[in-house]
């Protein structure tokens, strides 16, 4: 089979594409996958950094609401439309496959105007406008939160191998020295995706000297400008900063708790560990950060604070009290482990194959 995936934009639509592309071709060779995304942003580096190759069309944001910029976005995407066609001709694939984003739209127009089937996966708990219209057009569709595409099927998120087999336990002395970190201290992992998060960053460095207090150290993901951050002390095996973790596995490995926003990949990823994590949702857009925590904090995986409430009295009040209660971190863990789901990509490759009469 030869699969275009479209996917692009942000690490939640390009991670889980590269994840499915890596599975597609671990279970058959024989198959090529192509991707199609932006000449800028995210796509244009890591597909080709994982070996892959990128054919590229002009973004074209979508309102994330019907609206009347909805209709300003239908000559803005006649062009990426032809374009695209002209590179199903070229390519000839057996199954489109997208994940929302800027390229999804083009691409699932053209995809139907060429008869070629369509399958799609949404990863957040509250579908985009490209994979609401790609949605009417093929009954491939897969959800990583229940409810979020009437119809869908409910598969979960693809993800990494090195997350999906991980043992927090047995890699926990070794992850600890990964970071420099003390093997035998409670330790607290903070991150707010790739650019870092200016609430997480001011209220947690800004507790440092409580959490020390505590006995806890800290693992924490500041991003690359390092916004809002206080100054530290000297005491830096009690807190260890980084513009960006690479190895996340082993990030998971060395915590007991994490806190994070609430990306779709964010939640899947530590409910599939069995990490528990106070989820702080980014206060924008659509309220799909807030959606997509709230499936593992019901099943008692985490907690949920909002942004506004996220300060450092919540920290001392909640945070605190959770890091120092090993049981109830092992009974949370528990129940972020018994909600995630494992096998998404395979899943995920089973329905693109059967989209395509394989």
């Amino acid at each position: 089979m030869k699969i275009l995936l479209a996917a692009g934009g942000t690490a939640g639509h390009i991670e889980p594409a590269l994840t499915l592309a890596d599975t597609l071709t671990a279970q058959d060779p024989t198959t090529e996958v192509v991707f199609v995304g932006r000449s800028v942003g995210l796509e244009a580096r890591l597909v080709p950094e994982r070996g892959r190759r990128l054919r590229t069309l002009p973004a074209v944001p979508m309102p994330r609401k019907p609206s009347k910029d909805l209709l300003l976005v239908a000559p803005r995407i006649a062009g990426s439309v032809r374009q695209m066609r002209r590179i199903l001709a070229e390519e000839q694939p057996d199954v489109v496959v997208g994940f929302g984003g800027y390229v999804a739209a083009p691409a699932y127009l053209a995809a139907r105007s060429a008869g070629v089937p369509i399958v799609i996966h949404e990863a957040n708990a509250r579908a985009g406008m490209a994979n609401k219209l790609g949605a009417r057009f093929t009954p491939w569709v897969a959800e990583a939160v229940a409810g979020s595409i009437p119809g869908a099927t409910h598969m979960g998120m693809p993800m990494r191998t090195s997350i999906v087999t991980l043992d927090r336990s047995a890699q926990r002395a070794a992850a600890r020295a990964h970071f420099g970190l003390d093997p035998d201290r409670t330790t607290l992992l903070v991150f707010g995706g790739s650019l870092g998060a200016k609430r997480l960053n001011e209220v947690v460095t800004g507790a440092a000297a409580d959490l020390r207090a505590a006995g806890v150290q800290v693992l924490h993901a500041v991003g690359e400008s390092a916004t809002g951050v206080v100054p530290l002390g000297d005491d830096a095996i009690a807190y260890v900063t980084l513009p960006y973790i690479d190895r996340m596995d082993l990030a998971y490995a060395a915590a007991d708790l994490a806190i994070t926003r609430a990306g779709a990949m964010t939640c899947a990823e530590l409910a599939a560990v069995g990490l528990p994590a106070i989820y702080v949702p980014l206060p924008i857009g659509n309220g799909e950060q807030r959606l997509n925590a709230q499936p593992v904090v019901s099943a008692g995986g985490g907690l949920l604070i909002e942004d506004a409430d996220f300060t450092p009295g919540a920290l001392r009040a909640q945070v605190l009290p959770l890091v120092a209660d090993p049981q109830r971190l092992a009974e949370m863990g528990r129940a972020a482990s018994a909600h995630g789901v494992r096998d998404g990509a395979e899943r995920l490759a089973d329905m693109v194959r059967a989209a395509g009469g394989s």
